[in-house]
């Protein structure tokens, strides 16, 4: 038996990034056991993978942690985190371990001088680096996402939160109007006018952080006799996989729902703010129909590699200056061909 851990404590789409490298070290390398550690609220992204043997919960107490991992004697560490948490982990354990490259300094000169060094490399391709020497190699099936069968929604199940009884899967549009930073996702006014434009039914994805902007774009669509439904907070992150899962297209920001929605080889719309798809995080092998939209050309883009709460320059042309036209007709174009 050969006896990996590999590391990533959060968050959801960093987490579905590795699923890659979990699935080829388990069948790839013989008799391989496979264990994760992950932050507690991020449990539910692998929790029903079943190329992992064992899950590991990671707290902040390293007191209780480290006996724990201690007594499994693992012969490797992935180590996909690459922080001093993770370091401290693999110091104290002192067995043989990999750490993928963050390319922190290429990805600092990108934000405060706009030089490019970054290799043109996704970060799956840079997670699966990791596992060279074990002569693992890229399967090119892409992300996973598994989904428990309590959490698979039925549009026809009258216990659900919200009615979705009136619209057929794969006959709807997911729309995620959340993201973690405000300078990842579009202004309000923004998604108003794109949904108002779109023939096709439209459901609101997001956590109960996002549910009063979703009736606020609710109740500015509806009276224009749009089938619009705002699910935000209503479903738990299952749940909402699982309406991407049978959605007809994804219209998303660089969130966690974009990489679950690869994961089910989506068309995926993935709208750009300040962070850019150089920093090797786009959508991974969706469906070919899939797009970006940003706004190129603007210097002060990207002015971080994670986010803001408001736009650093105050005018947020990164967001406000995207193209709706050109995102509602390339829905359109998915709905009506």
């Amino acid at each position: 038996m050969v006896k990996f851990l590999v590391i990533r404590f959060s968050a959801i789409g960093d987490i579905v990034l590795t699923t890659p490298v979990i699935r080829c070290l388990k069948q790839q390398v013989d008799d391989a056991e496979v264990h994760f550690l992950v932050k507690k609220q991020y449990m539910s992204v692998v929790e029903n993978n079943p190329y992992i043997d064992k899950i590991h919960v990671f707290d902040y107490n390293f007191k209780e942690l480290m006996p724990q991992l201690r007594d499994e004697f693992f012969d490797y560490i992935i180590d996909l985190q690459h922080n001093l948490r993770s370091s401290r982990i693999k110091n104290k354990l002192k067995v043989i371990d990999f750490s993928f490259n963050k390319l922190n300094v290429e990805k600092w000169l990108l934000v405060n001088f706009n030089w490019n060094r970054l290799p043109d490399i996704h970060i799956v391709d840079r997670y699966l680096a990791t596992t060279k020497v074990f002569d693992v190699e890229n399967d090119n099936k892409g992300l996973d996402y598994f989904i428990p069968a309590k959490d698979e929604v039925d549009f026809k199940d009258k216990s659900l939160k919200v009615d979705l009884s009136s619209v057929e899967p794969n006959k709807y549009l997911a729309l995620v109007i959340g993201a973690k930073h405000n300078t990842k996702k579009m202004p309000v006014e923004k998604i108003i006018s794109i949904c108002k434009k779109i023939n096709a039914p439209v459901f609101l994805l997001g956590g109960p952080e996002d549910a009063d902007a979703g009736e606020q774009i609710t109740k500015a669509v509806v009276g224009d006799n749009k089938i619009i439904i705002n699910t935000c907070g209503k479903f738990n992150l299952n749940q909402s996989a699982s309406l991407v899962k049978q959605a007809g297209c994804i219209l998303t920001h660089d969130t966690g729902l974009m990489h679950i929605a690869a994961a089910f080889h989506k068309t995926i719309i993935s709208v750009w703010g300040n962070t850019i798809p150089q920093f090797g995080m786009t959508p991974y092998l969706p469906n070919p129909d899939s797009e970006i939209m940003e706004v190129n050309g603007l210097k002060c883009r990207p002015c971080t590699k994670i986010g803001f709460r408001i736009c650093p320059k105050k005018h947020f042309n990164c967001m406000n200056q995207i193209d709706e036209q050109k995102i509602v007709n390339k829905i359109n174009s998915i709905f009506f061909k």
